[in-house]
């Protein structure tokens, strides 16, 4: 068990943000992880977030169950299987600092493509894509959200591009990392990370993350997210340059 009050001063916050994006504020949670990867290694980390995130799909996946383009998926799922093999190997063969600068770069692209996505938010249709190409996309989303736990850059730049119907995108959204994060599961277990302390500091933070996603379901409908995206991008894009520096030094 975990007892640095400087793990809390930096996990309360990230796990917070999670539940706000699973309340609404779809991206915020990709700011959870390169905080975290400052107090201890990023894989760790990651081990610890993972039990609170399944916890957190519950909600989304039973509400959007019957919103969902299984075709999509059935293009997208084998392609993250795929990403997450990668993200295993790459997260077992490499040293904790190579980790955590992977861990700033996504943190900086992820940062950057929100970014710009808000300065362009109409997306060319690509309806007349092949649909393998999905598949690729699920490779990116599975490797990204294997190593921080930031899928969603490459599953949104496939997905809405699509133009699903809005509750369509949600529960598609909701299904795949819900099956995304149960499949990283047994990569957890293969790192050795799902020890007994980890799950006990992931416990002890379900309650926050209850909390934080019922009130950004809450707040969602009363505040614009639109106020909050700018800085918490801005924001990611600064830690993740710091992590980054912190690698490599």
């Amino acid at each position: 068990m975990i007892t640095d009050w400087h793990f809390y001063a930096l996990a309360i916050p990230a796990v917070i943000l999670l539940g706000l994006a699973k309340g609404g504020f779809a991206g915020m949670g990709a700011l959870s992880l390169p905080l975290l990867a400052f107090a201890m290694d990023p894989v760790r980390a990651a081990a610890i977030t993972l039990p609170v995130l399944i916890f957190q799909d519950v909600v989304g996946v039973w509400a959007f169950r019957r919103t969902v383009d299984w075709r999509l998926l059935g293009w997208m799922l084998p392609g993250a299987i795929v990403g997450i093999a990668l993200g295993y190997g790459f997260a077992a063969r490499l040293s904790p600092h190579a980790v955590m600068a992977a861990v700033g770069a996504i943190s900086v692209l992820f940062g950057a493509y929100r970014l710009n996505a808000a300065r362009h938010p109409n997306p060319r249709n690509a309806a007349r894509w092949p649909e393998w190409l999905g598949s690729l996309f699920g490779i990116a989303s599975g490797f990204t959200s294997q190593i921080a736990h930031a899928g969603q850059p490459p599953f949104q730049v496939w997905v809405l591009r699509r133009n699903l119907p809005r509750e369509m995108l949600v529960g598609t959204t909701a299904i795949f990392f819900a099956a995304v994060n149960w499949i990283k599961v047994p990569a957890y277990i293969a790192l050795g990370q799902f020890t007994a302390a980890n799950l006990l500091v992931s416990a002890t933070l379900l309650p926050v993350a209850l909390i934080s996603t019922v009130a950004g379901v809450a707040l969602v409908r009363r505040v614009s997210p639109e106020r909050f995206f700018t800085a918490i991008y801005v924001l990611m894009i600064v830690v993740g340059v710091a992590l980054v520096w912190e690698a490599i030094a």
